[in-house]
């Protein structure tokens, strides 16, 4: 196949009262893995880079990777830029192959926010590429994006009823008491207000901040909307975990696939656990 948009893929997710995973990936060997696990869960997939692996690897690096992954797989598969604020790397994915972006302006008023959004919507949609926007402010840290505690702000029903109507935003993504990053305590997750959120809006939601968030409250975010759950920090703690194994036992060792193989092996048991826990597991069907 090839790569797709990820707005049917998000679509059906709402419509069957699933997720679809969307896993953040720096290398070659991360994107391999979550691969090879949604092909085994036959699941449809959303890769995700951030806007520094972007500048890490370049756009067409990236690009070229994920089509390729595409081509190879039985599964539909989405590239998504995450939480972007710039404009031009937008335009500059885009360009590339991507087939969905993150506009980025939940830091800006209402109006401002909508307005930027809207832009980005009219120039993605006549590539037949996906918008993803934040209304709110999600908590903690994705990439330079910093956004302490106190100023977490949660999305108005209401207002995202506004957003959506306003920028004709294919997918939205509420804060609703997630934070990205790994969580010190229990979550403070507002249930109710994602069930009002879906109840004005008919796009699919985004749950940011996914990683470590407990099984029994990912699922009933699931069943109250939320169609997309990003996956980030626990899939790279895990990459990273398993190549400090590999030294812990061999400090000497010199041979990038000695530890590049347990990493992505890591990777691909997190990633088939996130697919089970989210629902989508055999749901490449529903694009067959």
């Amino acid at each position: 196949m090839t790569l797709v948009s990820s707005t049917p893929l998000l679509q059906a997710a709402r419509a069957n009262g699933y997720a679809v995973g969307a896993f953040n990936v720096h290398t070659l060997e991360m994107l391999q893995a979550v691969v090879e696990a949604a092909e085994e869960a036959q699941a449809p997939l959303i890769l995700q880079s951030t806007v520094g692996t972007v500048k890490h690897l370049g756009a067409e690096y990236i690009v070229s990777a994920a089509e390729t992954a595409a081509k190879r797989a039985s599964v539909p598969i989405a590239l998504h830029l995450d939480h972007c604020t710039e404009f031009d790397l937008i335009v500059q994915c885009i360009r590339a192959g991507y087939t969905s972006v993150m506009i980025d302006a939940s830091m800006f008023p209402f109006q401002e926010n909508a307005a930027m959004t809207k832009r980005v919507v009219e120039i993605a949609r006549a590539a037949g590429v996906n918008v993803e926007a934040e209304l709110g402010k999600v908590g903690g840290v994705e990439d330079d994006i910093v956004v302490a505690e106190n100023e977490a702000l949660m999305a108005d029903p209401d207002e995202c009823r506004r957003f959506v109507e306003m920028t004709g935003v294919p997918t939205l993504a509420p804060a609703i008491g997630t934070a990205h990053g790994i969580y010190k305590g229990e979550p403070k997750i507002d249930f109710n207000r994602i069930q009002a959120i879906a109840g004005l809006v008919d796009v699919p939601l985004v749950l940011h901040g996914g990683s470590g968030i407990p099984e029994e409250q990912v699922k009933r975010c699931v069943s109250l909307g939320m169609a997309k759950m990003n996956i980030a920090t626990e899939i790279r703690i895990v990459f990273s975990d398993a190549i400090k194994a590999v030294f812990a036992q061999n400090p000497d060792e010199n041979d990038p696939r000695k530890y590049m193989v347990p990493a992505k092996k890591a990777v691909k048991a997190a990633a088939l656990e996130k697919i089970a826990m989210l629902g989508s597991a055999g749901r490449a069907r529903d694009f067959k």
